[in-house]
């Protein structure tokens, strides 16, 4: 695989993979995951959870997870933990405020991934009061492509009402994610726009994975010559700077690093991110879904799991292998993300690769 790198941005590269080596070495916890339910409002084609309505976990009391904040507090710094409230779909919890509060009053900031189906204006309120830093809304594209990826005939709705109360909160910062697609990718543009006029300052987009649901579907995959483009338009918007927009953290991005996100590609999985699954399995980002747990709180100390174990995620030689094993830009990428590893620690998508492949 071959592509030539300008001086700049393999200068770029080479500072990151320096500062990456001794952001391992310390891996401060800096974002902890909790996938507090598995139950959901909605059956999303690309779910990479597979999640449902009665899930096959009931949801995690949440003194389980707050003994875990506890163990992490004494560690370190609560202030400098952000919790990050995931599932599922965490509104579905009838005390999820009581969950932030008692999150917040532990002194750790908190925000949630939500589809914005079950957010009124009362539940904002609520979550507000009880710390709420932040959020993040779902919303992959206008209301034909957002409902038939979200299998629900009001979640365009819901999501855009979402978003406009979120938007009316003097200095609250959220953003928007949106799964792009074949359905989606044309209306890029017009997308923007439209998020623009209704006040959103922060836009971040992502491709799939084959994971869950969306293994099989060919319709939520981008061709290459489709890939390329949305990175284009990433790019040509971040420099008009309509709107504060970028890449998803997955993939390494050949030159198209330092265009297109905010910093240079390096999957913080188990090294600054991790996370407590609906089981108790201590882990990184919830985004993967291959088994690579290193504990679970209900046996382990979560902080004697993060400072001793975890080293799958922070020496990834063993990722150098297949498609890896020979190529020349391994040091930089580190075998791309971990959610893009299955049981068997197999790449299942390579970013740079698909850049390179002609339609």
């Amino acid at each position: 695989m071959k592509e030539s790198l300008t001086l700049r941005k393999r200068l770029g590269l080479e500072i990151n993979r320096k500062l990456t080596d001794n952001l391992i070495k310390e891996h401060p916890l800096r974002q902890l995951f909790w996938e507090c339910t598995l139950r959901c409002n909605l059956h999303c084609r690309h779910c990479g959870s597979d999640c449902k309505k009665i899930a096959g976990y009931r949801d995690m009391p949440k003194e389980d997870f707050l003994r875990v904040l506890d163990n992490v507090a004494s560690h370190t710094d609560p202030h400098k933990v952000f919790i990050i409230l995931t599932g599922g779909e965490p509104l579905v919890r009838e005390d999820l405020e009581a969950c932030g509060r008692a999150i917040y009053e532990k002194g750790f900031p908190w925000g949630m991934v939500t589809n914005g189906l079950f957010l009124t204006p009362e539940r904002l309120e609520g979550l507000i009061q009880a710390g709420m830093h932040t959020a993040t809304v779902s919303l992959d594209g206008f209301k034909e492509e957002h409902n038939w990826m979200r299998g629900h005939p009001e979640s365009f709705d819901r999501a855009i009402k979402a978003i406009r109360m979120l938007a009316a909160l003097p200095g609250f910062v959220f953003d928007v994610v949106t799964c792009v697609n074949k359905h989606n990718y044309p209306y890029l543009e017009e997308l923007k726009q439209y998020l623009i006029g209704i006040g959103l300052k922060r836009w971040r987009l992502f491709t799939v994975f084959p994971i869950g649901r969306a293994a099989h579907d060919a319709e939520l995959q981008l061709s290459p010559e489709e890939f390329r483009g949305m990175l284009d338009f990433i790019k040509r918007t971040r420099q008009s700077r309509d709107i504060r927009i970028s890449y998803g953290c997955e993939g390494f991005l050949g030159n198209y690093e330092g265009d297109v996100r905010d910093h240079l590609f390096s999957c913080q999985a188990g090294i600054t991110v991790g996370s407590v699954l609906i089981d108790g399995s201590i882990s990184s980002c919830p985004s993967i879904r291959a088994d690579y747990h290193q504990g679970n709180i209900y046996q382990d100390e979560f902080m004697d799991v993060w400072n001793n174990r975890f080293l799958p995620y922070r020496d990834r030689e063993w990722m150098r292998t297949g498609e890896c094993a020979s190529c020349s830009y391994f040091r930089y990428c580190r075998g791309n993300g971990m959610h893009l590893r299955n049981e068997k620690g197999e790449l299942l998508v390579c970013h740079l690769h698909k850049l390179l492949t002609q339609s």
